[in-house]
């Protein structure tokens, strides 16, 4: 049994074809879907996925790349978040990647993620990219780890992986730890401990090997836990069962 703990099956590539999206999960043991919110105006739409499908679970949250959107506030955030399928704030963070320049709006909408989060006493789902040091300072100062979450598609040295663990963060992998040229990545998954560990797939993005390349799905998750296996000496199915009771009582979504 798997888990994708973090995808955005409402997006163009795979909300016209959900029946296909379904099918695959359900004919490779994918349990559960996390979609994602990234801006407040297409929020409904992903709520609207997890009333209807009963193993889809929604999030909100406005990502650190988008500029030309609703900025969020606190209240709002958590009033959203008051939705039972809504069981997590994010995808926030930082990603000084993409963008440059004075990026200290971001930083302040990284900092009322994470006080809405603690408000709201749901998890965070982070987002760093180029933007590590600061990630984890703004998330001592602002006492995230009184929410909680995960760091996703994680991509960042073991230094960096320990730093968010010691705040009481998962660690989430996705396809890129079955990229060839990611060995430094896969020596973080061997060394992050299997109880604080999520695997996901970013749909529609980052599709893993064998299907690099191809417009992702959840239910390819289990490619990603294969790769996690093999560095572990473990079954894929013995990190899909650790990963899904993880995200489970992360989510604190019944079994």
């Amino acid at each position: 049994m798997y888990v994708d703990s973090h995808c955005h099956i409402n997006f163009p590539d795979l909300a016209d074809k959900l029946p296909e999206v379904f099918d695959l999960m359900a004919q490779n043991g994918v349990s559960h879907a996390l979609c994602i919110g990234v801006e407040l105006e297409t929020f409904p739409d992903i709520r609207a996925l997890a009333e209807t499908y009963s193993n889809v679970y929604a999030s909100v949250g406005v990502h650190p790349d988008h500029e030309d959107c609703t900025e969020p506030t606190v209240d709002e955030l958590v009033a959203l978040a008051g939705h039972p399928k809504v069981v997590a704030i994010g995808e926030t963070g930082l990603d000084y990647f993409r963008l440059t320049g004075d990026l200290e709006w971001q930083r302040e909408r990284f900092r009322t993620h994470i006080r809405a989060a603690r408000a709201c006493g749901k998890p965070l789902v982070i987002h760093t990219r180029a933007a590590a040091d600061d990630t984890l300072r703004l998330m001592r100062e602002e006492q995230a780890g009184e929410a909680g979450g995960v760091m996703h598609c994680f991509t960042e040295s073991l230094a960096v992986a320990k730093a968010a663990l010691d705040l009481g963060f998962h660690i989430s992998f996705s396809g890129i730890v079955s990229f060839k040229n990611a060995a430094a990545l896969r020596e973080v998954a061997a060394a992050v401990p299997l109880d604080r560990m999520l695997i996901e797939t970013d749909a529609p993005y980052l599709a893993p090997v064998p299907h690099r390349g191809k417009i992702n799905q959840p239910g390819y998750v289990k490619h990603v836990a294969e790769a996690i296996a093999q560095v572990r000496g473990l079954t894929p199915e013995a990190v899909g069962e650790a990963t899904t009771a993880n995200f489970l009582r992360l989510f604190r979504i019944p079994a």
